[in-house]
């Protein structure tokens, strides 16, 4: 990664921006930016992996679908509300410019769609490599690590991807993307002994069945990824802020979470998808009316979270003083 400039507040912790990574055809712009600080305000660590909108001429050029199916790809908008929140509560954050349509960084490297390959080499693949054929559900939904195709859009691409194409893009943004944010989740658990990854994403609105629909849905890997009262206080926070939530269903979480998630070494995860009306305007391409409420709403979780995680960071360095 390089660093690339400073922000400095007039009371905040120093952070610094950092970039790393490369799109293969666009010079100079990074797979995903970092804003890190020296010493963590908070236990927390934000990450908006659907984020990216930087997207190469080749790659709309490739398009069968028009253009503006991409945005269905995207998590709209969240980096700038995961940003917003990070500036505003001190925690760290790591977000994509990459587009998921590229590569989608909550995906395995292994979940490939072996038919949209135009030319891997299948008799020399090996489990977890790209092209292994050890696909998962999601390659075959159309929605891999490079999504095919889009319920009521068909095929997304006029032809099938270079198998080197794909190497290139697992080793220029999704390698890198997952170190930088092991490492910034390390250093964070080092200094607290304890942190918290809060993975944002954005979804379509959601079925009322009979009631108000969820306009947050918590992804914790059914209680895999993170502590319960950690869960417990997202719920209750956001019940008292009168914001229907959900837990895992449709969503309890992906490959960053699996990734990341340690609970037994104080490294907590969960993914937390926001209703974009709650933050879009009616084209659910810009910011709407909503979207300072949403960025209020987040800093405060966040700061409640922040508690949380700090306690059960303390018992863990109690403890390991204890153990030495």
């Amino acid at each position: 990664m390089s660093w690339t400039r400073n922000h400095v507040g007039d009371s905040r912790p120093r952070a610094t921006e950092i970039g790393g990574g490369a799109i293969a055809g666009l010079p100079g712009v990074r797979a995903f930016r970092c804003l890190a600080h020296e010493a963590a305000s908070v236990p927390i660590v934000l990450a908006a992996p659907h984020g990216g909108r930087c997207y190469p001429a080749h790659v709309l050029a490739a398009l069968r679908a028009p253009d503006h199916v991409l945005l269905r790809l995207e998590d709209r908008l969240v980096d700038c509300l995961a940003d917003a929140v990070a500036r505003e509560t001190g925690a760290c954050l790591l977000v994509a410019e990459a587009p998921r349509a590229m590569i989608d960084l909550n995906r395995a490297v292994d979940d490939v769609d072996w038919d949209m390959l135009a030319d891997a080499p299948r008799s020399a693949a090996h489990p977890g490599a790209p092209g292994s054929g050890h696909s998962g559900h999601r390659a075959r939904s159309g929605l891999g690590l490079v999504p095919r195709r889009l319920p009521g859009v068909g095929e997304l691409w006029k032809g099938r991807l270079r198998y080197a194409d794909l190497v290139e893009r697992i080793a220029s943004i999704h390698q890198p993307y997952h170190a930088a944010l092991e490492s910034l989740v390390e250093r964070v658990r080092e200094q607290w002994g304890a942190v918290l990854l809060i993975d944002l994403h954005s979804m379509p609105p959601l079925p009322g069945n009979g009631g108000a629909p969820a306009q947050f849905v918590v992804g914790d890997r059914f209680g895999t990824a993170c502590d319960g009262e950690l869960v417990a206080s997202i719920f209750s926070y956001l019940a008292a802020e009168r914001r229907p939530v959900a837990h895992n269903r449709p969503y309890a979480g992906g490959f960053v979470l699996d990734r990341h998630a340690r609970r037994s070494a104080g490294v907590y995860a969960v993914q937390i998808e926001i209703d974009r009306t709650a933050y879009l305007d009616a084209a659910m391409a810009e910011p709407g009316v909503g979207f300072e409420s949403v960025t209020a709403l987040l800093a405060g979780m966040v700061r409640r979270l922040a508690v949380d995680v700090a306690a059960l960071g303390r018992d863990r360095l109690r403890w390991r003083a204890a153990a030495e």
